[in-house]
């Protein structure tokens, strides 16, 4: 393994984008082409979620599979400093959860969209998947729900009548 300068590895890790990243992008792509309306990093949320849709109360975070700790191939620690990425993966993923629990607190859904789930493989299914999930969440929102009827004293409108 070859050893790359501080400078030059600073200079790499200060190149990695937190906001509109590939994965992020191909989420919010496919969401404004199917008619979805969002709102991206909305500032007064907790965590800042990386999409957010309003009409749907739901939050998106498209989650990079090793900064936050994700149980793929892409989630692997690097062989160097392992205590380190740990303690830091490990702060990412609570820090991930305490966001969620704030939102869901303030009766907003959150979805989890991983960067493996965006390869060229499973793509589609993902986000027709999220799609799905989201006109679920909305109907399950905006269902009428009646209350049953309780006394059975009620007749029918149009009794006939016996004689």
């Amino acid at each position: 393994m070859e050893k790359i300068s501080k400078e030059k590895r600073s200079k790499i890790m200060s190149a990695i984008r937190s906001r509109n990243t590939k994965p992020e992008m191909i989420v919010r792509k496919y969401l404004f082409a199917h008619g979805f309306r969002y709102r991206i990093n909305h500032p007064r949320l907790p965590g800042h979620p990386d999409i957010v849709l309003r009409k749907y109360r739901t939050c998106i975070f498209v989650n990079g599979c090793f900064w936050h700790g994700h149980d793929c191939q892409k989630g692997h620690l690097p062989k160097t400093r392992q205590e380190f990425w740990t303690e830091k993966i490990n702060r990412n993923k609570q820090r991930d959860k305490e966001e969620q629990r704030k939102l869901a607190d303030m009766g907003w859904h959150c979805i989890t969209v991983w960067e493996c789930e965006l390869s060229s493989a499973r793509r589609e299914s993902t986000l027709k998947s999220l799609e799905f999930t989201l006109n679920h969440i909305y109907l399950e929102d905006h269902t009428v729900h009646y209350k049953p009827i309780e006394d059975d004293n009620y007749g029918m409108a149009a009794e006939p009548d016996i004689h």
